[in-house]
């Protein structure tokens, strides 16, 4: 009987600690989204006072939100693509070839995600000027690159490690290279490892303030993340409704991204029967 009560006692300590975390995330997602309808919304979390779209209709603007979002997806897209392009071709020999300079290179990547990006900025800053990449959307494209890649390059190489080396060994004995058993075989299969490698490296670009407010210099070319700052007035004035509106339109590009590849994220690896017989 007390082993039952105990039992009870920490299962319901589990649940208490487990509500208490979901309301911590739940009650700024519903500040945000009571806020974009209430015409007085204000720091409390409360029903709204009536419903309106004015907040929505003040940021749907070119200058405001649209031409943001774009050069969002410009620079966050773009360098995705080249995060996950190199990743896979530095994983590949790392997982497929054994040296001794294997585990230095990967404890050196491990120790390059570790080195915070207010540290290196100060040196980034000045090389970009020095090699005229400052305010330029190509340069940030490939800092956002370069800083995602080094745990990108983990991630992949340990998802390309689930994948039975002899399916590639077969291909080549038909002639493929490298190349062609790594973009025809070891992607495909690990499609999953993949999409959380993609979905990863854009949460990572598309929430970052600090790197294209330092490398863009031009209002035109400041991307979303940036932008939002402008909801934030002088001497403590900040648009409450607005602020909260333009908060859930910068929020759908990523929840869309991950609602395209979830069916991929749930899946597993599609080796079943590939390498028996």
């Amino acid at each position: 009987m007390a082993l039952s009560s105990r039992r009870t006692a920490r299962r319901l300590a589990a649940d208490a600690g487990l509500l208490a975390v979901a309301a911590a995330f739940v009650l700024p997602l519903a500040w945000v989204v009571l806020s974009a309808l209430d015409p007085r919304a204000g720091l409390r979390v409360k029903a709204p006072d009536g419903l309106t779209l004015d907040h929505f209709d003040a940021i749907l603007t070119d200058e405001i939100t649209f031409t943001p979002l774009l050069n969002s997806l410009v620079l966050c897209g773009g360098a995705t693509a080249l995060t996950v392009v190199s990743a896979a071709l530095a994983a590949y020999p790392l997982s497929r070839f054994r040296s001794r300079l294997n585990r230095p290179f990967l404890l050196t990547i491990l120790f390059a995600t570790s080195l915070p990006i207010t540290a290196i900025m100060v040196p980034v800053y000045a090389l970009f000027v020095r090699v005229d990449l400052i305010d330029t959307m190509q340069g940030t494209v490939f800092f956002f690159a370069a800083s995602q890649l080094p745990f990108a390059i983990w991630l992949m190489k340990n998802f390309m490690d689930g994948v039975p080396k002899e399916l590639e060994e077969a291909a080549w004995t038909d002639g493929a290279s490298s190349l062609q058993s790594l973009a025809r075989i070891v992607l495909p299969l690990m499609g999953p490892g993949v999409a959380v490698v993609t979905v990863f490296s854009f949460v990572m670009m598309w929430g970052n303030f600090f790197v294209p407010f330092m490398l863009l210099l031009t209002p035109d070319q400041m991307p979303a993340s940036v932008s939002i700052n402008d909801f934030f007035g002088n001497r403590g004035m900040v648009a409450y409704g607005q602020l909260a509106a333009f908060s859930i339109v910068y929020s759908t590009p990523v929840i869309l991204l991950y609602v395209l590849i979830a069916r991929r994220l749930g899946g597993g690896f599609a080796l079943g029967g590939a390498v028996k017989g």
